[in-house]
């Protein structure tokens, strides 16, 4: 045998003890962490998170951001729209969403048909007191200048703080130069309840409910009583209305259904079930015809309510198919400030249909008009037709 072939066969035999080796030892790495062995599982992850700060071209993020993202995406992977993971400025701002009370300076933001930031100062509020007007349009907060980029949430995030600090404003009233206005931080209340006799029908009261804060109980129990005593019949608006909490939407419930009717069930994924009753309470509407608005932006909290009247034979829903959203989420504060969302039981109306992806559907289907509100108008119709 040549030299040269006893080389090549060399080479291969080696070559061949090696493919031999590694699959044997990857087939064992496989084994041996199928096996709960004591490795960290996170092993990995930190290989990674150290090969990029040390070899990668470019500029690597700075941790914060690098744990946030692989956050997002552990949560991606559970593929529920519900569970997810809140910063800690933008859960400030739900925080205070949710009680109905925040420092501020009470304004509406939004952007106009042309996207521009533009203003819509709250009534008797410090940003009207200070001057500016509905129309007026933002340019920058603090000489930091509105882009396109700057989202509505960064700048009602910007607006908000400690109640006594300051914040300037660089606004354009056209046909004028631009100009600043510094305004300081108040108590905003902003209320989560509206309610009126309608002017045209003087035995018909009308209550809007935008959302369930902690301030919706006390607010829906004096509109009732106001109500109660001025008209024989009720429409109760809960169009638009994104949820909120839970209990809230309880005692709102219990203001139309008599003490002990069930609102909602709570099913856990282990098919534990708890029942939420409605509970005592001086002032009630229990017995006076009713009609319920609802749209697909009736959601959450809201469906809650709805599916109690619905199924009680409590009113009518008029509209829309509402929006679905018939899970249950627990909220997790973690020490950053953050928070985490996480679904942990789905609910289901008191006569057990899941509101699931499909919403509820209404009794009188009517869409809604951009012009006209002709789901209120046949609301009305309704009730006059059912004295």
């Amino acid at each position: 045998m040549s030299r040269s072939l006893r080389i090549q066969l060399t080479v291969v035999a080696l070559g061949a003890w090696i493919a031999i080796l590694f699959t044997a030892g990857f087939a064992a790495q496989l084994v041996w962490l199928d096996g709960n062995a004591t490795e960290d599982p996170l092993g990995p992850f930190w290989d990674v998170w150290g090969i990029v700060e040390e070899n990668v071209y470019g500029e690597v993020p700075p941790p914060r951001e690098r744990t946030v993202g692989a956050i997002r995406g552990v949560i991606e992977l559970l593929d529920d729209p519900y569970t997810t993971f809140v910063e800690p400025q933008p859960r400030e701002l739900e925080r205070d969403r949710l009680r109905g009370s925040f420092g501020g300076i009470g304004v509406e933001v939004y952007r106009d048909t042309l996207g521009r930031m533009t203003l819509s100062p709250y009534e008797d509020s410090p940003a009207l007191h200070a001057g500016l007007r509905a129309g007026d349009v933002l340019l920058a907060i603090d000489g930091e200048p509105i882009t396109d980029e700057t989202t509505l949430g960064d700048v009602r995030a910007t607006l908000h703080g400690e109640r006594g600090t300051s914040v300037t404003l660089t606004v354009a009233r056209p046909p004028g130069d631009p100009f600043d206005v510094q305004i300081e931080r108040q108590q905003i209340d902003v209320p989560s309840v509206t309610w009126r006799v309608l002017p045209e029908y003087p035995d018909i009261g009308y209550i809007h409910v935008q959302s369930f804060t902690e301030r919706t109980p006390d607010e829906s129990a004096q509109a009732v009583a106001e109500l109660s005593d001025r008209t024989t019949t009720l429409v109760l608006d809960l169009r638009d209305n994104y949820g909120g909490l839970t209990r809230s939407a309880v005692d709102v419930a219990s203001l139309f259904i008599p003490e002990g009717s069930t609102v909602y069930y709570e099913v856990a994924q282990d098919g534990e079930e708890k029942a939420f009753n409605a509970g005592a309470h001086p002032i009630q509407m229990l017995d006076r015809p009713m009609v319920v608005l609802v749209n697909e932006g009736t959601a959450s909290a809201a469906e809650i309510v709805v599916g109690a009247l619905q199924a009680h034979g409590r009113a009518r829903l008029l509209g829309e198919r509402t929006f679905g959203k018939g899970s249950v989420q627990l909220l997790f504060e973690l020490s950053d400030g953050s928070s985490l969302h996480v679904t942990n039981a789905i609910w289901l109306t008191p006569d057990r249909k899941p509101i699931g992806e499909d919403g509820l559907t209404p009794d009188v289907p009517v869409t809604g008009d951009s012009t006209a509100d002709e789901q209120l108008y046949e609301a009305v119709a309704l009730l006059q037709r059912e004295k």
